[in-house]
């Protein structure tokens, strides 16, 4: 038998509105030691998933009638599950991860943290710089090195570019944005617009059981946290159409890894006949999930009382980098500044001071589960009362969970037989871009799937509509 949850468990169960007595039927398996760390990664990574797998299962019994499944948890799926870009390979090859320019640089006063893996952001940090475009690493060492980090965060911003000064977890909690996530918990959920009668969920049928059956989901998300959610979804039976903008492609290697179970179209919303056709996918959808800035899809109608206005009873959830208000809140960020941000790096520095990295991308992972357990809950609750739900989550209230809310001192799991393999958690399959290699989906309940329906396909290329539309 398992080990029973710990107490960063109890923590993630309670910030998403859970019964406490349903995380009894979480175990833990697997070996001990994965995702060693400073700061309690481990711990975060199985308690994010815990839960998600706890909601996904407390739906299924809505669904049921039925008891909640028992829930186990495998803590090397988890570990493999947190690097999968990592262990993600097309036709053997790797896919292609952080770009040249994205990294730690020294400054004259300390260092600073940039990310240009977008073609557009390594323009915005060269044009920043005053480099040109043919700009190399040394040519960018060279420039920082006699510049301060918070001069050069500052001008990479107003350039619409990304670079971060490191902080340590107390320079970051007297920062204007570090002070004003404390003020937030993990997770906010509260009910928008008028009251609505319960949501109806017709019961589950066949096998493998799947909550998310007959919903559809709009996944206005980019990058890691929210495609990690929306893959979760669409494992768990959802109708998942993912929207991006024409002017604003994604990188198919990422997609590769998060498009698991979802359909992927290209939308303009600043378009009348691309608008309209998102209207018509809104007028069926049953939740919306955004993973930009707060306020930046205000513009198009997208604001969550405007879209609760035109669909009641929608279930939203918003993910951001840095929260919702404070000084940041308008601001883009990433996992990797976000570390950099918080204290993260600096808490994991090497012996000389350079600073260091979580051995997992584990604020967007995790606060991905997060945010799939958070719509779970929603969609568990509105058989009660049906009204609209919305929800929020930052990778800076992640990390802040992290750095000071996690339990640091829970036993590990019981050791497997032998080492820890990945090769035990990875699977294979054929799909429209070639042979992919890729983690299984760690989130997995007694009765549930245990794996994707359908491949990730060409990211933007699929109809505009859903399935059974």
């Amino acid at each position: 038998m398992g080990q029973r949850h710990g107490g960063e468990t109890a923590q993630a169960w309670a910030a998403l509105g859970g019964a406490p007595e349903l995380t009894d039927r979480i175990r833990y398996t697997g070996p001990p030691g994965l995702l060693p760390a400073r700061l309690p990664v481990r711990e975060l990574a199985r308690a994010t998933v815990a839960c998600c797998a706890l909601a996904a299962a407390e739906l299924t019994a809505r669904r049921t009638g039925r008891p909640v499944p028992a829930v186990r948890v495998d803590e090397g799926a988890v570990a493999t599950a947190f690097v999968s870009e990592r262990h993600l390979r097309i036709d053997g090859r790797a896919a292609s991860t952080f770009a040249p320019l994205s990294r730690f640089w020294r400054t004259a006063d300390g260092w600073v943290r940039t990310h240009a893996n977008y073609p557009h952001h390594r323009e915005r940090l060269l044009h920043a710089l005053g480099l040109p475009a043919t700009a190399d690493v040394a040519d960018v060492a060279s420039e920082l090195a006699g510049r301060r980090a918070e001069e050069v965060q500052e001008t990479v911003y107003a350039a619409g570019g990304l670079a971060v000064a490191a902080r340590t977890p107390r320079e970051w909690a007297v920062h204007g944005q570090g002070a004003t996530v404390a003020t937030h918990p993990l997770v906010t959920r509260q009910r928008l617009g008028a009251s609505a009668p319960p949501r109806r969920l017709p019961p589950l049928t066949g096998t493998p059981l799947l909550p998310a059956a007959g919903l559809r989901v709009l996944d206005l998300t980019r990058v890691i946290a929210g495609p990690v959610a929306t893959r979760t979804l669409a494992l768990l039976g959802a109708d998942v159409l993912r929207i991006d903008a024409p002017q604003l492609p994604e990188s198919q290697d990422a997609h590769d890894d998060t498009g698991f179970g979802k359909r992927s179209t290209s939308l303009d919303l600043g378009s009348r006949t691309d608008r309209a056709v998102f209207e018509e996918l809104l007028s069926a959808a049953d939740v919306v999930v955004t993973g930009y800035r707060p306020g930046s899809l205000d513009r198009f109608g997208l604001a969550p009382e405007a879209l609760v206005e035109r669909r009641p009873g929608l279930v939203l959830a918003r993910l951001s980098a840095w929260g919702e208000d404070g000084p940041w809140g308008g601001r883009r960020g990433f996992d990797s500044v976000v570390q950099v941000a918080t204290g993260i790096a600096l808490v994991e520095a090497a012996a000389d001071g350079t600073p260091g990295a979580l051995p997992a991308q584990a604020l967007d992972h995790g606060t991905g589960y997060l945010l799939a357990a958070a719509v779970l809950r929603s969609l568990t609750e509105q058989a009660e009362t049906g009204d609209a739900q919305f929800t929020t989550l930052s990778l800076a209230r992640t990390a802040r969970w992290l750095v000071h809310g996690t339990d640091r001192d829970a036993p590990p799991g019981p050791a497997a037989d032998g080492a820890y393999d990945p090769a035990h958690h990875l699977r294979s399959t054929d799909s429209p871009v070639g042979r992919l290699r890729y983690a299984a989906p760690p989130v997995t309940f007694d009765g549930g799937p245990t794996d994707w329906a359908t491949p990730p396909g060409l990211c933007g290329t699929d109809a505009p509509r859903w399935r059974d539309g």
